[in-house]
């Protein structure tokens, strides 16, 4: 990993380059992309076979092969060990209680002259949750975007998943559904994501699309949107550590191997006050690297991407990770809660050395989408919000009218848009 020191007067340009990705879009997967969405939207069911058993190396005659109903999804959760079957229904009803305190209500109110004004809160109608199911298959992800969606009281949640050489995997299934999922559709890549978009012969249009997935996703998605909502571009996974010394250094040093694991560019950083502590944390990785099965992916994202921070205090650490906005951010310190008040960007925090972010991932209960690549600046993560949407109510009295119509006509006028200025004093007395 890159040793850096905030002393440095290098420091600023270092980091900013330890923290450089290359976002731009590769104009190859962008024109495949193109001509896969375009040839979904224009032959529907058609189009989505041909990909996917070219892809996918399956072998479906038709469109039925690839649907899986919710009587499926119990065969499959029945299937599974009593033990994951405890795990999920676990995990689910932790992330089903905390996403129900997100839910909107509707209000409204009447001001001073009559009229009422407020919010009116409606369910999508219709979402789709893109699962992976290529090198790794995440029966958490199913939960963390399908749970959200219905506690907001979405009708139908389409899932697609993709079944390399024709396996399915239970488990994710089983997540499926414990998590509500109306109907599954054993496709991948951009032909799913189009399909979700456009509709098909038997896959119904959604109206937002969420969940992660690889390039040929992630830029489909980007293709897609206007035309249906999408939860957010997602980059590599992230998790930023901060340590004050208190906390074992084996403890670190896995919690910064569970984000690396995930992907030869994820990123996994750690900020500590002491030069010492750093240096065990760094022994304990020497030393704990040899048992992880994902060993290769490590040591490839920690020395693409990976660094060691020195900070004088935790002030300067704090500092530091509000401009890197990450996607986790562990508070490995003693008062945790304090050291959060000062924390603004950042996806998840996790506050106290017993806290590992991979609870996080799979059953403390907040959901695991998490904005990255510094987008914790000015996004957030996927919650039962993201599958309401929000009408404006207003009723103007007849006495409000008066006040109001006064205020439009001049400002319409300032405008030149007479139109919108008559429409208002035609109402006013």
């Amino acid at each position: 990993m890159k040793k850096l020191d905030t002393q440095s007067t290098d420091f600023q340009a270092e980091l900013k380059a330890l923290l450089a990705f290359e976002t731009a879009q590769n104009l190859e997967t962008e024109r495949i992309v193109a001509d896969i969405c375009a040839d979904v939207q224009k032959r529907g069911d058609a189009a989505l076979i041909e990909y996917t058993n070219k892809f996918d190396q399956t072998n479906a005659k038709s469109i039925d092969d690839l649907i899986l109903t919710q009587a499926d999804l119990k065969t499959a959760f029945e299937r599974i060990p009593n033990d994951v079957q405890t795990a999920l229904q676990t995990a689910a009803r932790r992330v089903e209680s905390y996403h129900q305190r997100q839910k909107m209500e509707s209000w409204s109110y009447t001001d001073e002259d009559g009229t009422l004004l407020g919010q009116q809160i409606t369910p999508l109608d219709r979402v789709g949750i893109y699962v992976p199911g290529g090198k790794a298959a995440y029966p958490s992800s199913v939960i963390m975007n399908a749970m959200p969606a219905h506690v907001a009281g979405v009708k139908e949640i389409i899932m697609t998943v993709p079944t390399p050489k024709g396996e399915r995997n239970d488990i994710v299934l089983a997540a499926a559904y414990v998590a509500g999922v109306t109907k599954v559709f054993t496709v991948g890549g951009a032909q799913a994501v189009a399909a979700l978009a456009y509709g098909t012969e038997t896959i119904p249009q959604v109206d937002k699309i969420t969940g992660p997935g690889n390039a040929f996703v992630a830029a489909a998605k980007r293709r897609v949107f206007g035309v249906v909502g999408i939860d957010m571009v997602a980059g590599p996974s992230e998790i930023l550590v901060i340590a004050d010394g208190t906390t074992p250094p084996d403890w670190v040093a896995m919690d910064l191997f569970s984000q690396a694991e995930h992907d030869e560019i994820a990123q996994a950083i750690l900020i500590g006050t002491s030069q010492a502590y750093l240096d065990e944390v760094q022994a304990a990785m020497d030393r704990l690297i040899a048992t992880m099965p994902r060993r290769d992916i490590i040591e490839a994202s920690l020395g693409n991407r990976g660094a060691m921070i020195l900070a004088k205090d935790l002030d300067e650490a704090c500092g530091i990770a509000n401009y890197i906005a990450p996607e986790h951010l562990e508070l490995s310190v003693e008062n945790p809660q304090e050291w959060a008040k000062k924390i603004c960007h950042a996806g998840a925090i996790f506050m106290g050395r017993y806290t590992g972010e991979s609870l996080g991932d799979y059953c403390a209960g907040p959901n695991h989408v998490l904005p990255t690549s510094r987008t914790a600046r000015f996004s957030s993560p996927l919650g039962t919000y993201d599958f309401q949407k929000r009408s404006s109510l207003i009723q103007v009295s007849e006495h409000g009218a008066q006040k109001l119509g006064e205020t439009a006509s001049v400002l319409a006028h300032g405008e030149s848009l007479t139109a919108h200025a008559r429409a208002a004093e035609f109402r006013m007395k």
